[in-house]
């Protein structure tokens, strides 16, 4: 008898990685491609994409481009089965695409920013899922993934549009977990903290340097492919009784008192 009978490889499943062409999609895909899965790598940007494909490619990768606007219901219905039908199912789904959002509780634009911010960070997460539901009943290791935040777990002054959807993607995974438990599909998520992305691009080198030394115990930003690791975690067929989770990969800022 083998020691071990639950396989830790993804090799031949069809992975769809949102937000996948830049920081943490872009690793994820990557990862998940070099991992031998057939990975469907979705985003608003063409161009970027196009070059993160054909970066995996090269490498002797499967990886094909999808241009979504997550945001874009009628997008989402089309593009979904689309790569169903071309790939040969849906394994696994990883809901990545994010966007910064935040500001005063009374400015002008707020309900603008509130109203955007759910569109893409929360309702495309559920949109997406509903599309890709049918495929991932007929998986025998059908996996979702949401990306959420710490913010999720915790709050940062101004940023109430995000707070509110990250800690929403948090409680959506937790009640699809639930959901769909009789049918063996997990549902988890991930609450990345300070990572080097495009969505932290702007913060000056000195500034994630001395927030990192004084929140993060391991004292330092992750880079994606630190989160794309957590993520390939919950998706493994070896990860069946894991489901309904809220994975922090964030260099133990969560735990941190002083």
């Amino acid at each position: 008898m083998a020691l071990m009978r639950l396989s830790r490889s993804i090799e031949g499943r069809v992975a769809i990685v949102t937000g996948a062409a830049s920081g943490m999609g872009r690793a994820t895909a990557g990862l998940f491609a070099e991992q031998g899965a057939k990975v469907a790598a979705l985003d608003l940007n063409a161009e970027p994409l196009d070059e993160v494909v054909a970066e995996i490619t090269d490498a002797g990768h499967s990886a094909t481009a999808w241009q979504l606007d997550v945001a874009d219901p009628d997008a989402i219905a089309e593009v979904i089965p689309a790569i169903a039908d071309q790939l040969g199912g849906i394994d696994i789904l990883v809901n990545n695409a994010g966007i910064g959002a935040g500001g005063p509780v009374d400015a002008d634009d707020f309900e603008a920013t509130w109203s955007r911010a759910l569109d893409v960070l929360l309702t495309a997460h559920v949109r997406i899922i509903r599309a890709a539901l049918p495929w991932l009943r007929r998986s025998d290791c059908a996996r979702i993934v949401n990306i959420a935040s710490t913010e999720g777990l915790g709050a940062t002054k101004f940023g109430s549009p995000y707070t509110a959807a990250k800690t929403g993607v948090i409680g959506l995974t937790r009640s699809l977990a639930v959901e769909f438990g009789t049918e063996g599909i997990t549902v988890n998520c991930i609450c990345p903290g300070p990572i080097r992305t495009g969505m932290t691009a702007n913060i000056p080198e000195e500034a994630k340097q001395e927030y990192a030394r004084r929140r993060v115990a391991l004292k330092r930003y992750a880079d994606p492919e630190e989160v794309a690791h957590g993520t390939l975690s919950l998706v493994l067929p070896a990860s069946s009784f894991i489901t309904g989770v809220a994975l922090p990969v964030d260099g133990g800022l969560t735990i941190k008192n002083a």
